[in-house]
């Protein structure tokens, strides 16, 4: 009885020290207790101490254990390129996931900005004149933005709006300038087309971050009032998402006046305001074959500006992409000589182009594509929430139906979550962050998950979504969305290399130090952080299996009743994650990037462990607003649904045998971390969408909603008011019906009745008649005579003709 009861303690503090994570020496006490615990012969007590003290004198563990290791281990060579890429920016909170012990508290203090009252302004000033000029509609049938807006653009200073005010920009904070994006989004895709890259990544950031004295002070008063028009000239028929790998070739020499030079050759595509810019930033490979710069024959990846009527510039074509007609275009230069001067921060930032933009896009990435897909959730949410009250199919609004119900709770929730980690990511990039896999994440996750969005309210608005025209609010918005799928990186490539392949060596706790101690060949430094690792995994072996038994109950974490739970789950999950990390990475070693597969799963589960604490994050930021509690709900249990889906993807393709696969997957089915939400609560959220009050406001907030009825919106926005308030005296004339004072009949045929019993007033029959009114015009679609669609057209000649002229 003494020694179960013995063994019982002993077990309890293998499991409480595992837990924790006790430094090397208090497992060695621990191991000491244990052994005296057995009385054990003291050739067992010599054995031991010999261990003891291999483990812990560095001078002893590196020859015996750390150097074989070291021996073992092969990585692959990390190029120059990629070296730069995983260095750019900083990590952030997504770093704690790795560790399997997140920070909490330090994810809850992260900056959380809100609108001013300065902001407020402009967005209600400037940004709502700019999408009250011109429908979406208008701006694809002219295949370009109105002369008026591109002139008021200029005249407001949106081109400038990152530029500090010293050089004549509005000098907004990333969280402004996101929130005036994502309204103009809310109105079309060509306005953020068009002023995104003047202000994210275009000339203007670059000379921000690495431009000279004079070249600032020349340029950036240029760009902020759009007298110069500026694109950024990367991608090349060859080198699309292995950008590194340009051909674009510039050659110093001396000129006649004995000023150094740069002739230039390139051909580059997909460049956005490539064929109207009046400044383009090019990024080129650079060789010096004199060593006039001091710095070699190959100086590498350089950026450098050039006017557009330098001569040997060939700009003036445009690409079509998908139709949307804002500018993006072939450039191309055919010995284009500069002056060396025109490299963005002078000579001395000469072959380091490629860090500029991989730091650049650090942040970036994060800013600009999920501003604009945040505004498009909001427009989709508004939309679909408003036409599901308002068409009716079988006697009813669209709304009541589970089918309709479904889409609509995904728009909701997911709207919810898309604007949290909008604000959660700007607030970390305006505190200083630059926060490369997180930046990779919002790029990815927003344009995917709006892409599903625009995809969901098509579904619901159906033949009224399909047909085009100015009455049209979302085919325009479902046309355009494999742009920003596409563009910043590919999402593919985000998803299996950038989230995980790469952000698994910046993020992790060790893993890039051990690479770069391996790679020298320092035995030293790979030992003292090797012993590190070790015990992180075991540490996170025992909060694997203890979390996982307890589902989540044992970690100490904060929140309220609303959200300790889902803290709880998140530190099970994190656990789970690096535990599982660390055992791929031991498995596969170097070549796990190249498993693509399961990196994107990766990715994916460490992508909705973010995008749950920036939900969590806005939720307490803005005071646990309970009409926001069935979106919190909504969004957690998907992302929770997620992560389990992610996990399972990656257990049923390990390369172990079957039978120990099996019991995995049986024990995460058994004991997932979360499940799909709840068809009771989906109700709640697409009701939510459907009346008009507090809860759609809040969900919607700050993008553009015209008022007047000739406006599509503004159209659907009053036909869903007046049904709603009709809704009451309509439910007024089917009790009547039910108690026999009304026949039974269509609601069109009773008014006349109910008014005649005195079932309902005058008011209220003029209230119904409104609404049906109201309704039936916000149900109408766009129809064209030929001439109007053919003139609609871009005319191309017949089939016919071109095989003649052949």
């Amino acid at each position: 009885m003494l020694l179960l009861l013995q063994l019982s303690i002993l077990l309890l503090l293998l499991l409480a020290l595992g837990f924790i994570g006790v430094p090397l020496w208090m497992w060695l006490i621990y191991g000491a207790i244990a052994l005296f615990t057995f009385q054990p012969p003291i050739w067992l007590w010599s054995i031991y101490a010999a261990i003891g003290l291999t483990l812990t004198i560095p001078q002893i563990r590196r020859p015996v254990l750390t150097k074989p290791i070291m021996k073992v281990i092969r990585v692959p060579k990390i190029s120059d390129t990629e070296r730069a890429a995983i260095n750019a920016g900083t990590v952030w909170i997504e770093g704690e996931f790795f560790s399997g012990a997140p920070d909490f508290e330090r994810m809850n203090q992260a900056a959380y900005p809100e609108v001013t009252a300065e902001l407020q302004a402009f967005l209600d000033e400037q940004v709502e004149q700019v999408c009250r000029m011109a429908t979406d509609w208008e701006i694809h049938r002219h295949k370009d933005l109105p002369v008026e807006v591109w002139q008021y653009l200029k005249q407001e200073r949106f081109f400038g709006m990152m530029i500090p005010v010293e050089y004549g920009g509005l000098g907004f904070s990333n969280f402004a300038y996101s929130t005036a994006m994502a309204k103009l989004a809310s109105r079309s895709f060509i306005h953020t087309a068009t002023v995104g890259v003047t202000n994210s990544l275009g000339p203007a950031k670059l000379l921000l971050n690495y431009g000279t004295p004079e070249q600032k002070e020349y340029y950036l008063p240029r760009l902020a009032s759009g007298e110069e028009i500026p694109c950024f000239a990367l991608t090349e028929p060859t080198a699309g998402s292995d950008a590194a790998s340009i051909t674009a070739k510039g050659i110093v020499f001396r000129g006649e006046d004995g000023q150094l030079m740069v002739r230039l050759n390139f051909r580059k595509r997909y460049i956005t305001l490539g064929a109207i810019a009046t400044l383009i930033g090019l990024a080129f490979k650079l060789s010096d074959p004199d060593n006039l710069l001091g710095k070699g024959e190959e100086v590498g990846i350089t950026c450098i500006l050039i006017p557009s009527n330098t001569e040997g510039m060939i700009l003036g074509k445009r690409h079509d992409p998908m139709g949307v007609p804002f500018y993006n275009s072939p450039v191309e230069g055919q010995d284009v000589v500069v002056s060396i001067d025109q490299i963005i921060g002078g000579v001395e930032q000469a072959g380091q182009g490629w860090k500029m933009l991989m730091q650049t896009l650090a942040a970036g990435r994060g800013i600009s594509f999920p501003a604009s897909c945040t505004g498009v959730a909001k427009l989709v949410a508004r939309v679909t929430g408003a036409y599901a009250k308002v068409r009716q199919q079988f006697g009813s609004s669209i709304g009541r139906f589970e089918g309709i119900e479904e889409p609509l709770a995904r728009i909701g929730g997911l709207t919810y979550l898309l604007d949290a980690a909008r604000i959660y990511t700007v607030g970390a990039v305006d505190a200083g962050e630059r926060p490369a896999v997180v930046s990779a994440i919002a790029k990815y996750q927003f344009t995917e998950t709006t892409r599903k969005l625009v995809n969901d309210g098509m579904d619901i608005l159906g033949g009224s979504g399909i047909c085009r025209g100015s009455r049209n609010l979302l085919a325009n918005f479902y046309i355009a969305m494999p742009i920003p799928i596409t563009v910043e990186g590919s999402n593919i490539l985000t998803r299996t290399l950038m989230i995980f392949g790469q952000g698994v060596i910046r993020c992790h706790p060790y893993l890039y130090a051990e690479v770069m101690a391996i790679e020298a060949g320092d035995a030293i430094a790979f030992d003292q952080v090797l012993w590190k690792h070790i015990g992180s995994i075991t540490r996170n072996k025992f909060r694997t299996l203890l979390l996982s038994l307890s589902r989540g109950y044992l970690a100490i974490v904060p929140g309220n009743k609303f959200t300790k739970r889902y803290y709880q789950k998140l530190a099970w999950s994190s656990a789970m994650f690096a535990f599982l990390t660390d055992l791929l990475l031991i498995g596969f070693g170097g070549s796990l990037k190249r498993h693509e597969k399961i990196t994107g799963r990766l990715a994916d589960w460490l992508s909705w462990m973010y995008l749950s604490v920036a939900t969590l994050r806005r939720f307490a930021a803005e005071g646990y607003n309970p009409d926001d509690l069935i979106f919190v709900q909504w969004a957690m249990d998907y992302s929770f649904a997620q992560m389990q889906q992610a996990l399972e993807g990656i257990l049923v393709n390990l390369p172990i045998p079957s039978i120990a696969r099996s019991i995995l997957l049986s024990l995460v089915r058994v004991n997932p971390l979360g499940t799909l939400p709840t068809d009771t609560l989906g109700s709640q959220v697409a009701k939510a969408l459907q009346t008009n009050g507090e809860k759609r406001n809040h969900l919607t907030a700050h993008i553009y909603i015209p008022t007047h009825p000739d406006e599509a919106l503004g159209r659907l926005e009053q036909a869903f008011k007046l049904c709603e308030q009709a809704e009451a005296v309509l439910n007024k004339m089917k009790g009547a019906s039910r108690a026999g004072q009304l026949p039974q009949g269509k609601t069109e045929t009773l008014v006349e009745a109910a008014l005649k019993t005195g079932v309902i007033t005058e008011a209220e029959a003029g209230l119904i008649r409104s609404a049906e009114v109201a309704r039936l015009d916000a149900i109408q679609v766009d129809a064209f005579t030929i001439e109007e669609y053919q003139g609609n057209r871009v005319q191309m000649p017949h089939f016919s003709t071109i095989l003649a002229q052949k």
